[in-house]
């Protein structure tokens, strides 16, 4: 994991398909966030991607690939969080990513919103059942957002039932670092 910056809003960047925790810097994101950065106004932590030994996995079954995507869930939730709570007092927390990335950070604030206060998913992928070739259970449906999100028609089933959005605004812009809205869905 790459850590940038010392304080503000903290951000959890996902790499594209099978990318790496450096990919993020290698194309420049974090030279555009720099400013921001340096100002203590955004601290960005750039995890590792497991899609090569899960969802990219052709040589194990589908149980196990959706198997290790939890594991890999698990990890965030139980290391790298602390991790950060540790690093930053800011109480938000903001999950990013391209392509595949973008389908990390989606799921993980979803099914997560007591951590994650909001995302941004750039081209996410979000039915992923193509991955598990006719294999289904209930860790499958859990972690394809197509499929669980209709279901949520009692509020007090999840605690998915407030849709939270964060934007960062466009480089050499003046206009807060983030604005954050919640409503309650009804």
């Amino acid at each position: 994991m790459l850590v940038f910056g010392h304080a503000g809003l903290p951000v959890v960047v996902f790499p594209t398909s099978g990318g790496r925790f450096f990919e993020f810097e290698d194309r420049g994101l974090i030279g555009a966030l720099s400013g921001k950065i340096d100002a203590g106004r955004l601290q960005v932590f750039c995890v590792d991607s497991v899609d090569n030994e899960s969802w990219y996995n052709k040589q194990v079954s589908p149980r196990w690939r959706i198997a290790r995507h939890v594991q890999y869930e698990e990890y965030l939730l139980n290391e790298v969080v602390p991790l950060i709570r540790q690093k930053n007092a800011d109480p938000h927390l903001v999950s990013l990513g391209c392509s595949f990335g973008g389908y990390h950070a989606v799921n993980i604030a979803l099914r997560h919103p007591d951590i994650f206060s909001g995302f941004l998913s750039m081209s996410g992928a979000f039915d992923l059942t193509n991955f598990l070739q006719g294999y289904y259970d209930q860790d499958c449906y859990f972690n394809l957002p197509t499929h669980c999100l209709p279901n949520l028609s009692d509020p007090g089933s999840s605690s998915v039932t407030r849709a939270t959005s964060t934007c960062l605004p466009p480089a050499g812009t003046t206009s807060a670092l983030a604005r954050t809205r919640t409503s309650t869905a009804s």
